[in-house]
């Protein structure tokens, strides 16, 4: 659905212009009301007024690609994710306390989840789309069934969610917490499994591998943590103390189609590739402020990396060398790169979505709508439709 925004224009007038003048000496009162004189005083005026005039027809059209959208959240939308097998329908959460499903085809909802007592930070269909689960800054965490969405748990631990990941093989769900700490719990029965403590500072970003044998998380001490599920054990540390690894918070991190690499954004500029071996393998080094997004591609040996300072960079990952640097107009906020191509997707803060194609560096897609920054997007298996959330309170769907 394409919305046409109107911008009312106000038409000022100057006081001086339409102030009667009043001359008391007769002399000179017979010349201003000549009238040869009156009539080009009235042709000045006129074209005073028209130069004052807006052109056209004082509406202004936002340029609008999206094919439909969803409007109920009037509040900045931060988090929303969609359906893993019916691709119709998304779950979206916001600073309004609420998370809504609704369907990409119509805007219209599916339901209407509890309200939170805070923001919902994060909103997530588990693997196998039976669940879906709603995190808030009230450290809340809520679950439903999709076949109706009734509420089957209502699960307490983490002080705010920053965070929520499912298991990609159960119904095991992960959870990135304000105070440092992640937590686990077993659906839809809500049982606690694990807590997870080792970070000292907001766990920024978390999740399990492909193969869900473990678990990665980055946090804004800037520590990166490999742990075990089962026993909640530290397989793997990187530390700000070795000087080869980030020396500030860690904002996002991706992990290889193997699980054997992995990469993080930093907030010191810089991303780095570590092997889960331990091994630091390089440092992706080209953005002048925090790079908040990171992707690594499933089909060629390439990375990608998004800053603040609106640089995308794709990076060669055998010499960690920088083939090309794209650019948004504004900050990066989230990238995709897609399924078994070497096309990635990206948002930004400066109101659009990008696709490109890392090989040639071209942009072969541009999407805008949004009047306010764009903070969270999912896109579909195929990666012709992406859905997005953004700071102006709506949700838009782009398509091919």
């Amino acid at each position: 659905m394409n919305r046409d925004e109107e911008q009312q224009m106000h038409i000022y007038e100057d006081e001086e212009d339409v102030e009667e003048t009043y001359v008391e000496d007769d002399e000179v009162a017979d010349v201003i009301h000549d009238t040869e004189e009156t009539g080009m005083m009235e042709d000045d005026e006129a074209e005073d007024d028209e130069a004052e005039e807006p052109t056209g027809d004082s509406e202004v059209l936002l340029e609008d690609d999206s094919v439909q959208g969803f409007f109920e959240h009037k509040k900045p939308v931060f988090a929303i994710d969609l359906h893993p097998k019916q691709q119709n329908l998304a779950v979206s959460g916001g600073e309004d306390d609420r998370a809504y499903v609704w369907r990409l085809d119509t805007g219209e909802q599916a339901a209407t989840l509890e309200k939170h007592e805070d923001s919902v930070a994060s909103a997530r269909f588990s693997s196998d789309g039976a669940l879906v689960a709603t995190g808030g800054m009230d450290g809340r965490v809520n679950v439903y069934r999709t076949d109706g969405y009734a509420k089957c748990a209502a699960l307490d631990g983490p002080n705010e969610v920053q965070w929520l990941d499912w298991h990609p093989k159960g119904s095991v769900l992960l959870a990135g917490a304000q105070d440092g700490s992640l937590w686990m719990w077993s659906l839809p029965t809500g049982d606690f499994m694990n807590v997870f403590t080792g970070h000292s500072a907001p766990v920024s970003c978390g999740r399990f591998t492909n193969s869900g044998r473990n678990v990665v998380s980055g946090a804004e001490d800037g520590s990166l943590i490999i742990w075990d599920p089962k026993t909640a054990a530290i397989v793997r540390q990187f530390v700000p103390e070795d000087e080869r690894f980030h020396q500030d918070g860690i904002t996002s991190l991706a992990v290889a189609k193997d699980d054997q690499v992995i990469l993080t954004g930093s907030m010191d500029c810089t991303a780095k590739l570590v092997h889960v071996n331990g091994n630091i393998l390089g440092t992706l080094d080209g953005s002048t402020e925090s790079v908040e997004a990171v992707g690594l591609c499933s089909v060629l040996p390439l990375a990608a990396t998004g800053s603040v300072d609106g640089t995308l960079g794709i990076w060669d990952v055998n010499t960690m060398r920088l083939r090309t640097t794209l650019k948004h107009d504004d900050a990066v906020t989230k990238l995709l790169w897609h399924h078994n191509t070497p096309l990635l997707t990206s948002v930004s803060m400066d109101c659009t979505v990008r696709t490109w194609d890392a090989r040639t560096g071209d942009n072969v897609r541009v999407w805008k709508g949004h009047q306010e920054g764009i903070m969270d997007f999912a896109m579909t298996a195929d990666g012709a439709t992406v859905v997005t959330a953004s700071d102006d309170g709506c949700c838009l769907v782009f398509a091919k």
